[in-house]
């Protein structure tokens, strides 16, 4: 696991300063040639969204989704970003919560921790920090976050499980979990499924739809929902697959619309809310 973390540190380590100095191109798990397409990373801010932005932070948007479209995010609310790369999500929470509030955004690669700082002085955002640690052991309090946001992170981590304990620790009562992440639906070969995996995001761990909600609600969380919302097509990888030796159109049917970006949201109950009840006696 600690080779993984590593592997994990390493690559994003060099896409950060790749970035940094070179304004290389975006991309899923860009930039360059990681194997990533168009067809993931494409069409996920608005135009609206990305100007004003320091165009670096555009640049290392390294996800799967808009995960600050997910939630209606309100002046005075503190924000986490799990995983927050060059930092695009944690400046759009910064705008939308306003000073009265807070963004956090938690990375361990250190390039990336001074890509994002470095966007964040050049966006002039004062309401933001950037801390050091794993998504695993979060360097924040118990109910101290009102909104827990991440893009196409979790599916990186070797203890999912760690992730979403620590998430609904440091929320707030009914406070919201409101991530993009990579699903899997259904059964894929593993050997096809690793494939397809390091073409959607140069990972290795994508969960199954139905294990994501249902690992989300042994943390505790209720208001599960998992929303496949851009399901990728056979035809979308076939460059990539083939490149890798695989017969692209004999297993076609084992894998066609079985990778997908989704939508997954949460809320951490509210159990003071019963306590003039028999539940909290």
């Amino acid at each position: 696991m600690a080779d993984i973390s590593q592997a994990i540190r390493e690559r994003y380590g060099a896409i950060a300063t790749a970035v940094a100095t070179t304004s290389a191109n975006s991309g899923c798990c860009a930039p360059a040639a990681c194997g990533c397409g168009d067809p993931i990373s494409s069409n996920l801010y608005s135009d609206a969204e990305t100007n004003g932005l320091p165009a670096d932070a555009v640049t290392a948007s390294l996800g799967c989704g808009n995960p600050t479209a997910l939630v209606t995010l309100e002046p005075g609310q503190t924000v986490l970003d799990l995983g927050s790369g060059g930092g695009i999500d944690v400046l759009l929470s910064a705008k939308r919560v306003g000073p009265a509030g807070k963004a956090y955004g938690l990375d361990m690669t250190d390039e990336m921790l001074a890509l994002a700082r470095e966007n964040q002085r050049k966006a002039g955002a004062t309401n933001v920090e950037f801390l050091k640690g794993t998504i695993e052991a979060i360097p924040l309090p118990d109910n101290s976050v009102d909104v827990i946001i991440s893009n196409c992170v979790i599916n990186l981590s070797t203890d999912k499980d760690a992730v979403l304990r620590e998430a609904f620790r440091v929320l707030k009562p009914n406070g919201r979990f409101a991530v993009s992440d990579v699903i899997v639906r259904g059964d894929v070969p593993a050997d096809i499924r690793r494939s397809m995996e390091l073409w959607v995001g140069c990972i290795a761990g994508a969960l199954e739809e139905s294990e994501y909600a249902s690992r989300l609600m042994a943390a505790g969380f209720a208001d599960v929902t998992v929303e496949p919302w851009r399901v990728y097509k056979v035809e979308d990888a076939r460059a990539f697959l083939m490149e890798t030796g695989v017969d692209v159109d004999r297993l076609a049917p084992t894998i066609d619309g079985r990778v997908a970006s989704a939508f997954v949201r949460a809320r951490k109950p509210d159990v003071t809310s019963c306590c003039t009840s028999e539940c909290c006696r």
